[in-house]
C-alpha cells in the first residue's frame, strides 16, 4: 500500500441495497461516473456483495458495496439475501434504491427496520423517476406517488432518513445524491487519533518491527504503515528498528524517545530493554483504542487467568493472509495462552469476514488489532461478544497481560508524559 493511499478500513463504507432490478448497479455507475457494476435487465445480476475502493467526489475515498437483490428467491437466493444483510455490519451509510414504478415494498421496509436497529444513516433513492414523468403519467399522479412513498419511508422511522427521487437514465438528482452522501459522511470523517495525541512535534518515536518468517516480504504490515504516516504528519520522527537493534538505537539517540511502539509478539523482549520512564505500547493496543473498545478488550484479559481444562477459545483475525509456520495467531498465541493457563485448551480460528454469530461455546475470544476492518465491523464483533457475555480481548492486550506489562502499556495514555 502506498503511503498516499487510504486503507479500505479508513474509508467511508457505502452499502447499496434494494430489490432486484431496482437499479442498484445503475446508481453505482451514475454516482461514480464509471461502469463499475454490470447493468442488465435480467433479475439477479449481482449474486454476491461486491466492494470497490475508489474516490467519490465531493466525498473523497470510499468503499462502495453492491449487494444482491433483497427479493432474491430459492435456496441460493435466501443465502444471497443473508449476505446482503450481513453487509450492514460494516457500512457507515446505507443507500436504499427503490423502483419508482413499484414504490416502497415490504422488502424495502424490512431492511429499513434493520438499518434502524443498527442506527446507520440512510438515504432512500427512488430510482426510475423518468418513468413517472413520461407522457403516460400525468403530473397529478406523479406527485401522488412521491407523497405515498415519502410517507411510507418516514413512517418506517429509519435514523435520519433522507429521500430523493432520481433517474440514472436522465441523471435527475444524481449530483444532489452525491452531495447528500457527502453530507451524511461528514460527521464520520473526524477520525480518532491513532498516535498523534500521544506525541508532539520534534519527538522521536521508535517502532519495533520484527523481520522473521511470518513478516511479509518487501513491505511493512498495514498497522506499521498507518502509524508511520501519522507520526510523520504531526512533525515527529519515526525510527523503525528490529528488536535486535533496539538497544543500540536507544544508546545512539541524543534524547530519549517520546514513545516506543512494538509488535506484540516481542513485547516481553522490548519491555526488558526499554527503561520504565519511557512510554511503551504496541500497535495492537493502539488499534484497540483507535477503532474498538479498549476498556472492553482490557477487561477481557482477566479471563486468561481463569481458564479451565477443555475450555474453547476463539482466535479471530480480520485479514486472510497466508499463515506461516510460526504464525502469531495460530501458533504463538495458543502456545503462550496454554503456558500461561497451564490448562488443556481447544483453539478455534476464523479469518477475514468470518465471525460466528453464535459464540456460546467459547470461554474467551482473542482478536487481532483489526487494522483491515473498519470501526463499524469491529464494533459489531465486540457487541456480539458482549451480547453473549463472552470476554473478548486482542493480541496486544492479551500478550501484555500475560507478561505483566499491561498497566505499563496503558498508563501513559491516561496520565500523559
Amino acid at each position: 500500500m502506498s503511503l498516499n493511499t487510504s486503507p479500505s478500513a479508513n474509508r467511508i463504507h457505502i452499502g447499496i441495497f434494494g430489490k432486484r432490478n431496482a437499479g442498484k448497479s445503475s446508481v453505482i455507475n451514475a454516482i461514480t461516473g464509471q461502469n463499475l457494476a454490470i447493468v442488465s435487465p435480467r433479475k439477479g445480476t449481482t449474486t454476491d456483495p461486491v466492494q470497490k475502493a475508489m474516490e467519490l467526489l465531493p466525498l473523497g475515498p470510499v468503499v462502495i458495496i453492491d449487494t444482491p437483490g433483497l427479493d432474491d428467491d430459492g435456496d441460493l437466493g435466501e443465502l444471497r439475501v443473508e449476505k446482503a444483510y450481513q453487509v450492514l455490519r460494516k457500512v457507515d451509510i446505507a443507500l436504499l434504491v427503490i423502483d419508482a414504478t413499484l414504490g416502497v415494498t415490504s422488502y424495502d421496509l424490512d431492511i429499513l427496520e434493520k438499518i434502524k436497529e443498527k442506527k446507520i444513516p440512510v438515504i432512500a433513492a427512488i430510482n426510475k423517476y423518468d418513468l413517472l414523468t413520461d407522457n403516460d403519467h400525468d403530473e397529478k399522479n406523479t406527485y401522488a406517488n412521491e407523497s405515498i412513498d415519502t410517507i411510507k419511508l418516514i413512517d418506517a422511522g429509519a435514523d435520519k432518513i433522507s429521500i430523493l427521487h432520481i433517474s440514472t437514465k436522465t441523471n435527475h438528482n444524481i449530483e444532489a445524491l452525491k452531495d447528500l452522501l457527502a453530507k451524511k459522511a461528514k460527521p464520520l470523517l473526524d477520525s480518532k487519533p491513532l498516535v498523534k495525541d500521544l506525541i508532539t512535534q520534534s519527538d522521536f518515536v521508535i517502532l519495533v518491527t520484527p523481520i522473521d518468517e511470518s513478516a511479509p516480504k518487501g513491505r511493512l504490515i498495514l498497522p506499521q504503515q498507518q502509524v508511520i504516516r501519522e507520526i510523520i504528519e504531526c512533525g515527529a520522527t519515526a525510527i523503525v528498528v528490529q528488536e535486535t537493534k533496539l538497544q543500540d538505537t536507544l544508546d545512539g539517540l541524543r534524547k530519549a524517545p517520546a514513545l516506543v511502539i512494538t509488535d506484540s509478539q516481542v513485547f516481553k523482549e522490548v519491555d526488558n530493554i526499554v527503561p520504565s520512564i519511557i512510554p511503551l505500547t504496541s500497535f495492537s493496543i493502539l488499534f484497540a483504542r483507535y477503532k474498538g473498545n479498549l476498556e472492553q478488550l482490557v477487561g477481557g484479559t482477566t479471563a486468561l487467568d481463569s481458564l479451565n481444562d477443555e475450555d474453547h477459545i476463539l482466535i479471530s483475525e480480520g485479514c486472510t493472509h497466508h499463515r506461516q509456520c510460526n504464525d502469531i495467531g495460530s501458533v504463538k498465541l495458543p502456545n503462550w495462552i496454554s503456558a500461561h493457563s497451564k490448562k488443556k485448551l481447544h483453539f478455534h480460528f476464523t479469518s477475514g469476514t468470518e465471525f460466528p454469530d453464535d459464540l456460546t461455546k467459547y470461554k474467551l475470544i482473542v482478536h487481532c488489532g483489526g487494522c483491515v476492518l473498519n470501526e463499524r465491523e469491529m464494533q459489531h464483533r465486540l457487541e456480539v461478544a458482549k451480547s453473549h457475555n463472552i470476554p473478548m480481548t486482542n493480541y496486544g492486550t492479551a500478550i501484555a497481560h500475560m507478561n505483566g506489562i499491561l498497566e505499563r502499556s496503558l498508563v501513559f495514555m491516561y496520565t500523559g508524559r
